[in-house]
């Protein structure tokens, strides 16, 4: 039997024990923290930074593609037979409004055109008619150079105009200057709605786009000099807070953020990004707050289990408790962590596809400025046939022409409804629609044109309807388109006939024939801008956006050349099965 010296001598080793298990533990706890910390620090630090460098890719990619897309612009403007008679002659009375016609289409911020002493003869911004531009960088440059010029001029108000200028010849000798400004505020005001900092140099380190205003003329020393923490103290304060954070690239506004820096392939340009490590911090925060926790849990159960010595059997049940509570802990955090991280890929999947629609936005305001005209045609003509009647005293006739042209106001007012419905899901505004309505319809918009000309149109038209689903306003403008095409192709023919054929099995098939002279070069004619009408008629976009529009309803538009002389076209569509019909 123990001795009462023996039981307290039993009982000091316990509690040395249990001290020593306890420091132990906490010893454990500080060295897993430490180096979670670390660890977690650089993996999301990591995380951060290759965010950032994807979306500086993004930036590139979106700041080359406008660049590049205007470069092509003062080329072709100085080939432009028009513009070159109004230099020549120097009659630039129709020069302001051809320009304006480009304007849209192009996407450029302005177009000017100087004559051979540097003053503006025509430009889209009439107040800059009249002015001197001689002494101009981009003018002298383009009257020495043969190629087209990009010059970055510096404004009074603080920001930078970004040009490119080509000189315009005839016989040999300098008649003029063409002068794009390319419109890259856009950009800015696109990066302005990311937490990031973001601006662009060029190859001298002066800020010429950033989405710090204040920013715009200095190099990147001064421009952080003008955001940093008010004093050296406050910074190591603000350091400190972040105890275990990997070093700061920069200061902003007194806080640490990661500097990201990419090259641009023009001219020597660079951008640089800066990211703060508030995000990192929270993150790292929160894993060591559910490590403390568990230490915390350890320590209450050493406690509990040295202050309750019971049986075997229930210290081996408690254990086993504690497993399974332990367990648990850490299948929640691995739950709730591959959550986090699935809902971090899928904003980074919506923010990538939202980027790439909107950088495709400029084009389509060019393509649906290009739809408006049948409009405006028919209305002209509408206009016409009422005033006539009016004059001749059928005020009810008058009034069907006033309501179609009040029809083709609410057609022009849904087609420019698609610039807001483009920068969203395109198929959710899909719906069945009867391709035999749309056929009708177009027809019935292109009646004026139409009755202005002899010319045969053959229909042949399913009695049942034949149904798809898609947008019935943008199907209707690639039949409109094809039969403008077909009208312009009979021109010259001394019997010009159009046939119209809609035809129905696995799928949709609508053709349109005519008996032209036909098409010349199969392989570009549905490029952009690739025409063969007179300057004036057109800018060789029709084809491009109807073969655009099929493609968004599933179905493919293809052209050849009859064998007996013409063009045919032919748009197939995926046909609306009853089943489905039913679901939607």
């Amino acid at each position: 039997m123990m001795t009462p010296a023996a039981r307290s001598k039993r009982r000091d080793q316990n509690r040395w024990y249990l001290r020593i298990a306890v420091l132990a533990v906490c010893a454990l706890g500080v060295i897993v923290i430490y180096f979670s910390n670390q660890f977690l620090t650089q993996r999301f630090t990591e995380t951060t930074r290759n965010r950032s460098e994807v979306r500086l890719t993004l930036y590139v990619a979106n700041l080359m593609s406008e660049l590049q897309r205007n470069s092509i612009v003062p080329q072709l403007l100085a080939r432009d037979p028009q513009l070159i008679t109004a230099l020549d002659y120097k009659d630039y009375s129709l020069s302001t409004a051809r320009l304006l016609s480009f304007v849209d289409e192009i996407g450029a911020a302005s177009l000017i055109l100087l004559d051979a002493d540097g003053r503006t003869v025509a430009a889209t911004d009439r107040n800059r008619l009249g002015e001197m531009q001689k002494a101009s960088p981009h003018f002298v440059n383009a009257q020495r150079s043969n190629a087209t010029i990009f010059t970055t001029l510096d404004q009074e108000n603080g920001s930078y105009a970004f040009l490119y200028s080509r000189r315009v010849e005839v016989g040999g000798s300098t008649v003029g200057v063409i002068v794009v400004e390319v419109d890259l505020q856009k950009l800015e005001r696109g990066w302005a709605g990311v937490s990031d900092a973001v601006y662009v140099a060029d190859n001298q380190g002066t800020i010429v786009m950033s989405t710090e205003p204040r920013w715009r003329g200095l190099d990147e020393v001064g421009a952080l000099t003008r955001q940093s923490a008010p004093s050296a103290i406050e910074r190591a304060v603000r350091a400190t807070q972040d105890w275990a954070a990997l070093p700061a690239d920069a200061y902003l506004q007194g806080e640490a953020v990661l500097r990201r820096e990419a090259r641009v392939p023009f001219q020597g340009w660079r951008i640089v990004s800066f990211t703060t490590y508030s995000s990192v911090r929270e993150r790292v925060n929160g894993v060591l707050a559910l490590e403390v926790m568990g230490f915390a849990i350890i320590l209450a159960l050493m406690f509990w289990l040295w202050s309750r010595k019971a049986a075997s059997r229930i210290v081996l049940f408690q254990r086993e408790s504690a497993d399974l509570r332990a367990l648990n802990i850490r299948l929640q955090r691995e739950v709730a962590e591959r959550q986090k991280v699935e809902k971090t890929l899928e904003v980074a999947e919506q923010t990538l596809a939202q980027s790439s629609k909107l950088a495709a936005l400029g084009e389509m305001s060019a393509a649906v400025s290009h739809e408006l005209n049948q409009p405006l045609a028919a209305m002209k003509t509408y206009l016409a046939g009422a005033r006539l009647l009016l004059q001749r005293k059928r005020p009810e006739e008058a009034l069907s022409s006033f309501q179609r042209i009040d029809d083709l106001i609410e057609r022009m007012g849904a087609i420019t409804k698609q610039l807001k419905s483009y920068a969203r899901k395109g198929a959710d505004t899909f719906s069945p629609v009867d391709t035999r309505a749309a056929v009708s319809s177009a027809l019935s918009m292109m009646e004026p044109q139409l009755k202005s000309r002899d010319i045969t149109i053959t229909r042949t038209l399913p009695e049942d309807p034949v149904m798809i689903l898609g947008d019935r306003l943008r199907l209707e403008q690639v039949i409109i388109n094809l039969l403008r095409n077909a009208l312009d192709a009979t021109k010259m023919v001394r019997v010009p006939s159009i046939e119209i054929i809609l035809a129905t099995g696995d799928t949709v098939s609508l053709t349109v024939r005519d008996n032209g002279d036909g098409i010349e070069d199969l392989d570009e004619l549905f490029e952009p801008f690739y025409t063969t009408k007179q300057p004036g008629d057109g800018v060789g976009l029709g084809l491009a956006i109807s073969s655009g529009i099929v493609n968004d309803l599933g179905g493919r538009l293809t052209a050849r050349n009859a064998v007996g002389g013409g063009a045919v076209f032919e748009v197939q569509l995926p046909i609306l099965s009853a089943e489905v019909e039913a679901a939607e």
